[in-house]
């Protein structure tokens, strides 16, 4: 069934064509925020508007005359997209004989629905609904992957992505105050249009008096663990010293809603993600005037931490509040309903891991609350090891020029490490998220001109060398 939300998403997708392959990925990285959103509902199943889009941005790259070879190319051998197929291949072959080669020689925490009637506990293993529905999903993300990548080795992609990037992480914060106002007035069914998904919504709960923020997603939990990728998309782009007025508010604002969004999941990746912002400005410092901001950072962040938390031991009345709060969203956490359940589904993730023989149970079987836990659980060695290839190979850390080009793409990796680490803390599923793939396409993006064997100058460079040529033009004719 097509939703009204749906009908947008498709009027959009038809018009952003029109526009452009870059206009169609700015556009696409946006929607990917809708989470709670269903375009099109197939039984108990929901299709996301960016799943939906993602068909949209795909035609518009194919109809550009170069990104269709660009694109073809990333499936060599060694390559992260052919390392990403092999995961999708072999999610794929698993999620079908699996469940049915190991049915009934171990108990699953099931993610879909099952031949048993649902408990909340576990059940016998065998085949569930969401085999199909996780292997089109980690499908749509290889596609996702490759065609950012391809429309990413473009001027006009690469700055695309840049704002788009930057447009996700202000528009997050705009639900995040939407779902506040909203719900201090008593209006949250003005929201009610983009949380129409088939899934259970927490989006009216409150801890001692707090409300959890959802913002555009189902619960607290899924939106501190996408928003810490927009914190060090945004934070490091700041110590760079790119886009700084926008991007340095933008991380503050994220960071302040991750803390007060009472998730778990938020406050104990947010100071991870800071330590790994503080050594990008760390690796980055230097004597250069292009230096000066991550200088700054390592100069100052250490001395006005400590006077911070000095300030906060001395006075009670601010130690005490705090301190609470952290107990009981972190270190009380552990005796909660909420985290013995997620214990528990983790200790039956393991159990699968084991009696699977190493081989996983199947993608998209079972349900747990830990990434690691969720691919050894589902796709076992081979696919943990297949997802470690993909990673190393395309976030690993390349020397370049501090170029605009080479610092948005230290952000994309940066970002999709936060969002790894938030992953860690609660990833029921072994699909990470549009987002994710889209940061890792533009990390591993690469100029045309460079993948040619041409040098590549740096974009504002290009632009700087065009001008001086457009103003002896006149001068060379006369001669």
């Amino acid at each position: 069934m097509l939703e009204p939300i749906g009908i947008f998403t498709l009027a959009l997708g038809f018009y952003s064509i029109t526009r452009g392959y870059g206009a169609t990925l700015s556009t696409f990285i946006v929607l990917t925020l809708l989470g709670s959103a269903a375009a099109v509902t197939v039984g108990g199943s929901s299709v996301q508007p960016a799943h939906l889009f993602l068909l949209f941005l795909t035609i518009a790259a194919l109809r550009s005359n170069e990104l269709p070879a660009i694109a073809m190319k990333s499936f060599r051998l060694g390559k992260p997209a052919f390392w990403l197929t092999c995961l999708v291949l072999y999610g794929a072959i698993s999620a079908y004989f699996s469940p049915r080669l190991f049915a009934g020689m171990s108990y699953i925490i099931p993610l879909g629905a099952s031949e048993y009637p649902s408990t909340g506990g576990t059940v016998p293993l065998g085949p569930v609904s969401s085999n199909l529905t996780q292997t089109i999903y980690l499908a749509a993300d290889l596609v996702c992957f490759v065609t950012v990548a391809a429309v990413c080795s473009t001027p006009t992609g690469f700055r695309a992505a840049l704002n788009g990037l930057l447009a996700y992480a202000a528009v997050n914060v705009m639900f995040a105050a939407l779902d506040l106002a909203t719900s201090a007035t008593g209006t949250q069914d003005l929201l009610q249009f983009m949380r129409n998904a088939q899934y259970t919504f927490h989006d009216s709960d409150t801890v001692n008096g707090m409300k959890r923020i959802v913002g555009s997603w189902p619960e607290a939990s899924a939106f501190a663990g996408m928003t810490v990728g927009a914190l060090g998309f945004t934070g490091t782009l700041w110590i760079c010293g790119r886009k700084a007025g926008l991007s340095g508010p933008l991380a503050l604002c994220s960071l302040v809603l991750i803390i007060m969004s009472t998730s778990s999941t938020g406050l104990i990746a947010a100071p991870i993600c800071l330590v790994l912002l503080y050594l990008t400005a760390l690796l980055r410092c230097g004597v250069s005037p292009e230096s000066r901001r991550s200088t700054a950072v390592v100069l100052l962040a250490p001395p006005i931490v400590v006077t911070l938390a000095l300030v906060v031991v001395l006075q009670e009345s601010l130690f005490r509040p705090l301190y609470e709060y952290v107990d009981l969203l972190v270190l009380s956490k552990s005796t909660s309903s909420s985290a013995v359940e997620r214990g528990s589904w983790n200790a039956a993730a393991w159990q699968n891991f084991v009696d699977s023989l190493g081989l996983g149970v199947g993608l998209g079987t079972a349900r747990t609350s830990s990434f690691p836990l969720a691919l050894l659980s589902n796709v076992g060695v081979p696919g943990a090891v297949l997802f470690l290839f993909f990673t190393v190979t395309a976030l690993r850390p390349r020397m370049a020029a501090r170029t605009l080009e080479s610092d948005v793409r230290l952000a994309a990796c940066n970002g999709c490490l936060c969002l790894l680490i938030g992953s860690l803390v609660a990833g029921p599923t072994v699909d990470l998220g549009l987002l994710f793939f889209v940061m890792a396409g533009l990390t591993a993006s690469r100029p045309v001109a460079k993948a040619a064997g041409i040098p590549m100058l740096p974009l504002r460079s290009a632009a700087r060398d065009e001008a001086k040529l457009r103003r002896l033009r006149p001068l060379m004719a006369r001669i």
